[in-house]
């Protein structure tokens, strides 16, 4: 696809953290933002379904602590940062493009992003819903409308928000490093790599995320959980816990059932025969 490269397909088994049941997806691809907007989004999400009539489809997700910008055929939503997990119910035929956010964007997007916990809000933004709709009701395959939605998003979001300032570019680096560096499970830990006190983590983490600090670390470790303990089925739960620097298995399993409503044990039953189909 010319000027948008495909990201691995979140079906797979090495899938990204965030899907709790990758198997169950429809048609689902990630691409990577153009460079005009690599500081406003981590990623693009394209899925398409068709479901035969009266069947349902319910993906089970522990979203990023981020926001998403979405465009579905009748609507442009908001996703607000969670604190739980989620669920949709997918039925009929349906496709729908979203931009996971980087925390540079919200505040030109939301007043504030805290009071969207848990929630998605439409949003009144015509010129995106048509130019993103005229892209993916085009003609050619797939990969054309794909590539065709990416830019008609693309464009609208450079020209809606302007460049990051020094502060929001912060609050991408602090995003960044806490999902993406595994020794940092506190806090603490964070502010240390980040150079900043914790009284400013905190106000950069409210304003741009919408979480708290703790919160996104602790939402990082738990997606690395699920994920070690779908993908491998083999090794004991107090190994995943150890692994990931939980105090115990007792931790991480009140951790895994306060958030998700799961128990690890249960989980693993419910996602090991995905694990061996990929």
């Amino acid at each position: 696809m010319p000027g948008v490269e495909r990201l691995e397909d979140s079906r797979q088994k090495t899938a990204p953290r965030g899907i709790l049941y990758p198997a169950r997806l429809p048609t689902f691809d990630r691409f990577p933002p153009p460079e005009a907007v690599a500081q406003l989004v981590r990623w693009f999400w394209i899925p398409e379904w068709q479901l035969q009539p009266g069947r349902t489809s319910r993906q089970h997700l522990i979203a990023f602590p981020a926001s998403n910008l979405v465009v579905e055929p009748d609507l442009v939503g908001f996703s607000g940062p969670t604190t739980r997990s989620s669920y949709r119910d997918l039925t009929g035929t349906g496709w729908g493009v979203g931009a996971l956010l980087r925390p540079a964007a919200v505040p030109h997007l939301v007043a504030d992003p805290a009071a969207l916990r848990d929630t998605y809000q439409k949003m009144d933004f015509p010129v995106l819903h048509e130019v993103v709709c005229r892209a993916m009701s085009g003609p050619g395959d797939a990969p054309a409308r794909h590539r065709d939605a990416i830019e008609a998003f693309s464009t609208w979001l450079a020209a809606e928000i302007p460049a990051p300032d020094q502060e929001a570019l912060l609050a991408n680096r602090m995003a960044d490093v806490i999902d993406t560096d595994p020794s940092i499970r506190t806090v603490k830990d964070a502010t240390e790599r980040l150079n900043l006190s914790a009284r400013s983590l905190q106000r950069l983490a409210s304003r741009y995320v919408g979480l708290s600090p703790l919160t996104m670390i602790r939402r990082r470790r738990l997606q690395e959980a699920a994920a070690r303990v779908r993908a491998e089925p083999g090794t004991s739960l107090a190994d995943v816990a150890a692994d990931l620097g939980y105090s115990d298995h007792a931790h991480l399993a009140n951790e895994f059932r306060s958030v998700l409503g799961l128990t690890l044990s249960g989980y693993r039953q419910e996602a090991e025969p995905e694990a061996v189909r990929d």
